[in-house]
């Protein structure tokens, strides 16, 4: 047995023992991890070229890019290596900072959601107040929220993890390190503080989700009044697959969270934390920016562009 002061690393969970099915996963990450960051990357460069996107929209959708790309960053490039080197190390000081900059990005991430939803419900329902309900200032100042709200969010949860006696190994079962298999190796009652606060962090997220949900059937209420087919085609086409991947969030995120102990295996928590860790970042950019005609557009000129000049 060890104590929190005694452990110097932890052992991440181990895939499968054989080399070829160990490459296997290196294989399948490191494609999933190339494709967000192809896909971020492309649409913050587009974003940042074009000044015509300088907009309110275009402004939350390279925030989102830059905390994708943060935030799958933040665990798939370690365990890419680990899979790579035959080994499951990570130090103490590194899983401290993988949690808590997992913890930030995910949590601005949906804070900034909760944001573009409203983005998109004055656009389409008050587009005549837009200007005034989201200008520049206003939008830099709900982005700044986002950012801030997840480096708070995440401190008080690092914190209060780490700062729980360890005394049941330094084996953590999980391809990173996480708040739940981070609890199973306290041995004492003082977890019961970081669950409250998960499930107080759930509760908040529920909150946001509503009114996630509250803006789009807003839109949907507006879009059905519009006489075009296409039109409330391609609406339903955006809007839905935002919901879809929101969903897909959240309940994989309380699920790994707060499902019971007697229900919870290798198997069910690595594939929980794969749909909430690793397949948002790398579909974000699909779903919210490069299925936009005017991002298309933009994309094409600048690509045009580069290889003229070449």
């Amino acid at each position: 047995m060890s104590n929190s002061s005694s452990i110097t690393h932890f052992l991440l969970l181990p895939f499968p023992g054989t080399r070829q099915l160990q490459l296997l996963h290196f294989c399948l990450f490191l494609a999933i991890y190339l494709a967000a960051l192809l896909g971020n990357g492309l649409i913050i460069t587009t974003i940042a070229w074009h000044h015509h996107l300088h907009t309110p929209m275009y402004f939350f959708l390279l925030n989102l890019a830059l905390l994708d790309l943060g935030a799958i960053s933040t665990t798939v490039p370690k365990s890419m290596a680990n899979s790579l080197r035959d080994t499951r190390d990570i130090s103490y000081a590194g899983c401290v900072l993988q949690l808590f900059f997992f913890i930030f990005l995910m949590s601005a991430e949906y804070f900034l959601l909760t944001v573009m939803s409203y983005d998109r419900y004055v656009a389409i329902c008050r587009p005549l107040h837009y200007e005034t309900l989201l200008g520049s200032r206003v939008c830099l100042h709900l982005a700044a929220a986002a950012w801030v709200c997840g480096f708070l969010h995440a401190l008080l949860h690092t914190a209060n993890t780490f700062s729980l006696p360890l005394c049941q190994g330094n084996a953590v079962d999980q391809f990173f390190c996480e708040i739940p298999q981070i609890l199973k190796l306290s041995c004492s009652t003082s977890y019961l503080r970081e669950l409250w606060l998960l499930v107080l962090s759930a509760c908040l997220y529920c909150v946001y989700f509503v009114f996630i949900v509250v803006s789009y059937v807003q839109i949907f209420r507006a879009v059905l009044r519009i006489p075009s087919q296409q039109g409330r085609h391609k609406a339903f086409a955006t809007c839905l697959p935002h919901l879809a991947v929101v969903s897909l969030f959240l309940t994989t995120l309380i699920l790994a969270h707060l499902k019971p102990s007697s229900v919870s295996f290798p198997s069910l928590d690595l594939v929980l934390a794969v749909l909430y860790s690793v397949v948002p970042p790398a579909v974000n950019p699909l779903i919210y920016s490069l299925r936009n005609q005017d991002l298309k557009d933009a994309l094409r000129k600048m690509t045009t562009g580069c290889l003229q000049k070449q």
